[in-house]
């Protein structure tokens, strides 16, 4: 929640990301896409590459990564390709959520690593600071 209130406070779409290794924070990513003008600044593409860097490894098996809103195609995509080992995520993505509302990839028998998958934590925190943001946005 933190990382997504500095996405916030910084005028983006507050989506959050953390990857935990060993019960340590080896990544953190909050959404940046406007702010670096590159649609991959997604909070998890960032946390990712974050713990990818921090044990020198793009395989990140044994890393758990927690969202605020449900990962997208592209990076639910990136979350198989890691081998991330655990997803947990708050707020369900209706319109482009690709854990389980529209696609499930992480767990998709076809690919060749899936994800252990918790959903709905911190649901309500997180919905209610995505309503707050695009709520601002149409009082503007």
């Amino acid at each position: 929640m933190e990382e997504a209130g500095k996405a916030y406070d910084e005028g983006e779409v507050p989506v959050g990301a953390v990857a935990v290794w060993e019960d340590r924070v080896i990544g953190r990513g909050h959404n940046q896409t406007e702010t670096l003008q590159d649609p991959t600044a997604h909070a998890e593409i960032l946390a990712i590459t974050a713990a990818a860097n921090f044990l020198s490894s793009w395989r990140l098996e044994g890393v758990s990564l927690y969202v605020t809103l449900e990962p997208c195609s592209m990076c639910a995509g990136a979350i198989v390709n890691s081998r991330i080992k655990t997803l947990i995520f708050g707020a369900f993505d209706p319109k482009r959520g690709a854990c389980g509302s529209l696609y499930n990839i992480v767990q998709d028998d076809r690919l060749n690593h899936r994800v252990q998958l918790v959903s709905g934590v911190l649901a309500d925190e997180s919905s209610e600071l995505l309503r707050q943001f695009f709520r601002g946005l149409r009082d503007t």
